[in-house]
């Protein structure tokens, strides 16, 4: 093996120019791809295709009509919806509204068909006509018929009367990508005309159209300012920490050749970016400077103990070329572990990073000596009059072996304990940061209309035009009611509320008969003739079956967290368990499937970890040897994600997507500091030296590497605290916690732990 490293080695450095231009056209050849990268704006791609929610809400949109809505609160500066500028302002915009691409139908106060009698004849009619010309009666009308009509009230317009929202429904093509531009971007110039023509209304945008054009923005953000940030860090801290601005260029060399053949690589993959995974470039970027930092480091340092520049490459190309080896297979191991992860774009994160850290093997092996031999690179000067930062932490160690030992583990403890009270939860509508424009809007809406988050409900009757039967409608009005006294939900759209009010207007509007039909055939003819009344775009199909064998009830949420929403449900399904089987299954919805993604992927991600974990452990005791040492190893690279999950429920109290796969992620990348410090450890050992003497060795020869790399790696991931997904910025602050403590773990827990059990050897 030895052998094999030497003359590879010489190979590298005899031919470098021959080993750089080989490595420039493979580069060149991959990146080429990066044409062809794309950036999905769909929130369908968090989800596997055989998702169970996912197909259920598929199955409600083949049967309703698609769920891909925009909406817009109308907010009048005076504080009442009910004025004829305010009703004229929101008839121009549903006029307006229908010119939307892509749009099916639209929903307002002043288009909503309201049924009324005259003498035996069914009037519907929309609820605002011609609102300039309102009197204060009509508009006292309107007021009242809105307040107290169920389909309307918290949903088309706030309780106190303050806010109106107009709905908008689409169909989206296949690719609905570009169509989200088109409709956001015709959606903005319509309500800046909106506010231009009304200057004492203010509008406000949300739905899922909106959120998934705000996904676009923040994976576009994240790619185009987060990378070059990182990699302006990257390259200061490098430069200050290695006192060399060739050994600088050397490593941000290797670092362009990672990341443009990594991201080449995925176009030519046709791999499609979203905020969940937009990251990779900068997690690519961040995780393989520590294989060029290490070598970076020794080839200075034997520069300066006197050895010439190629000598110097030569030497540290040869003792850290197993190490890197091995800490680049377990950080692939870690990464490729996500592919257990339920959400996609998180498994094609795993994947294209364990590519780019191979990438950066290959290129620290290569492109990298061969760029030292070439540069002038120079010497540091020797600090000879006084014991380095990194000695005089040797001997602190090893003087206060014991107590550092008991009080790591009683921090470790402490911390750990909070975990128990992290809850794994989170919302989809706090998913982007407030200096969004759509979060602003959802915030507004979510306080002073209507909930966006909502549970949909498919409730079978068991037979075609089976809606109208009695005892249908009686048990879909009793889950209705259930769920109106639940205080987590602000409104309920269901049926029954058509139908009592029908019934009613066929008795001559007499309120005594606002309730449900008796007779089912009455109730079919009360049904048909209002759809024969509604005009085309107006129709219930959106509320109603094909076959009337089932309608859909709407159930709008306050703003809850992922699993409040699972334990309302849940509630929900006992319900109907023992009052109504068979009525309806779980319910549906965007909310409903976001709730459940954060709990599946914990649960497949923890089989990841654990392989992983298990994985890597083995190949530890396989390197050095010895079940003691491999399995010792582990204990300073699980503990500190344990920690930073505790310290976050301390501080936090939750975490969702970020804390399923931050374990994964951490752990492939801190086991690399325990790699080379053991390796440095056991060669002392094996070289003659006590246990003593080889954590002063180890600490002296690996400690500023490892410092290097750390700081690079933990700010690194803490740019991910300035994005603007907040999946990205949990994660980002997660691992630079893990990496920080796995840091301390590695200076002030290990050592100690190995001259304990090292103590009767010689």
């Amino acid at each position: 093996m030895t052998g094999i490293v030497e003359s590879f080695i010489e190979m590298v450095l005899r031919r470098r120019w021959l080993v750089l231009a080989l490595a420039a056209l493979v580069m060149v050849a991959l990146t080429a791809g990066v044409s062809f990268v794309g950036v999905t704006n769909d929130y369908r791609s968090l989800f596997d295709e055989d998702n169970p929610q996912l197909a259920s809400l598929n199955a409600l949109e083949a049967t309703y009509g698609t769920s891909n809505r925009a909406l817009i609160a109308i907010a009048p500066r005076n504080g009442s919806v009910f004025t004829s500028e305010t009703l004229g302002a929101i008839e121009d915009l549903t006029e307006a509204a229908w010119q939307t691409p892509y749009s099916t139908r639209v929903d307002s106060l002043s288009n909503h068909f309201h049924s009324w009698a005259d003498g035996d004849e069914l009037i519907v009619q929309s609820l605002v006509e011609d609102a300039e010309a309102l009197t204060d009666a009509d508009i006292e009308w309107i007021r009242e018929v809105a307040q107290n009509t169920p389909e309307i009230a918290g949903r088309l317009v706030s309780h106190d009367g303050e806010v109106a929202g107009l709905v908008i429904d689409f169909a989206l093509p296949e690719n609905p990508d570009a169509a989200v531009f088109d409709i956001t971007d015709h959606l903005h110039h319509l309500l800046d005309d909106a506010r231009a023509g009304n200057p004492d209304i203010a509008y406000y945008l949300t739905g899922d159209v909106p959120l998934n054009r705000a996904f676009a923005d923040a994976t576009r953000d994240d790619m185009e300012t987060l990378v070059p940030i990182v990699f302006v860090i990257i390259a200061g801290v490098a430069a200050i920490l290695l006192r060399s601005v060739m050994g600088t260029a050397a490593i941000v060399a290797v670092l362009m050749f990672t990341v443009n053949t990594t991201v080449g690589f995925a176009g030519w993959l046709g791999i499609v970016f979203n905020p969940a995974n937009s990251g990779v470039p900068i997690i690519v970027m961040t995780v393989a400077v520590a294989h060029s930092v290490h070598i970076v480091e020794r080839t200075l340092a034997g520069m300066a103990g006197g050895l010439d520049r190629n000598a110097a490459i030569a030497e540290s190309i040869r003792v850290n070329a197993w190490p890197v080896f091995l800490t680049s297979l377990t950080t692939v191991i870690g990464f490729l572990s996500l592919n257990a992860s339920d959400s996609p774009p998180f498994r094609v994160l795993g994947n294209l990073v364990a590519f780019g850290v191979f990438c950066a093997l290959v290129y620290s092996m290569t492109v990298l000596p061969a760029v030292l031999s070439v540069l002038p690179l120079r010497p540091r000067p020797v600090r000879a009059l006084m014991p380095g930062f990194f000695d005089r932490l040797g001997e602190f160690v090893v003087a206060r072996r014991t107590m550092l030992l008991w009080s790591s583990a009683v921090v470790a403890i402490v911390l750990i304990t909070g975990v128990p009270r992290l809850e794994l939860t989170d919302n989809w509508t706090s998913y982007l940061s407030e200096r969004y424009q759509f979060r602003q809007d959802t915030d507004f809406v979510i306080e002073n209309l209507t909930g966006i988050e909502t549970l949909e409900y498919t409730l079978q009757s068991g037979r075609e035009g089976g809606i109208t039967e009695p005892a249908y409608l009686e048990n879909v009005e009793l889950f209705a009611e259930w769920f109106r006294e639940q205080p987590e939900v602000l409104h309920v759209q269901a049926f029954p509320d058509i139908m009592k009010r029908l019934n009613m207007n066929m008795h001559a509007d007499d309120p005594a008969y606002h309730r449900l039909p008796d007779d089912p055939e009455l109730a079919a003819q009360y049904l048909l003739l209002y759809e024969l009344s509604l005009p085309f775009g107006r129709d219930l199909n959106n509320r109603i079956s094909v076959a009337k064998s089932a309608t859909r009830m709407s159930v709008v949420l306050r703003s809850l967290t992922s699993k409040a929403q699972r334990e309302l449900d849940a509630r929900a399904q006992e319900w109907i368990r023992g009052n109504a089987p068979g009525l309806a299954s779980e319910a549906s919805g965007v909310s409903i499937i976001f709730a459940h993604l954060s709990q599946r992927n914990i649960v497949s991600m923890l089989t990841g970890t654990i392989i992983a974990m298990g994985l890597i452990s083995l190949i530890l005791v396989f390197i050095f040897r010895s079940l003691r040492v491999g399995l010792v190893s582990v204990v300073p690279n699980f503990i500190p994600a344990a920690m930073s999950l505790g310290l976050w429920a301390y501080a936090v109290g939750n975490v969702g997507l970020a804390g399923s796969v931050m374990t994964a992620i951490a752990f492939g990348i801190v086991v690399d500091d325990t790699i080379h410090f053991l390796t440095k450890y056991q060669r002392a050992r094996h070289d003659g030296l006590d246990a003593p003497d080889a954590v002063r060795s180890a600490m002296r020869t690996v400690g500023h590497a490892l410092l290097t790399t750390t700081v690079v790696l933990v700010l690194g991931f803490l740019v991910f605290a300035s994005s603007g997904f907040e999946v990205s910025w949990a994660l980002g602050l997660l691992v630079s916690l893990t990496i920080s403590f796995a840091l301390l773990a590695d200076f002030l827990f290990l050592p100690p732990l190995l001259m304990l059990l090292d103590r009767k050897k010689t």
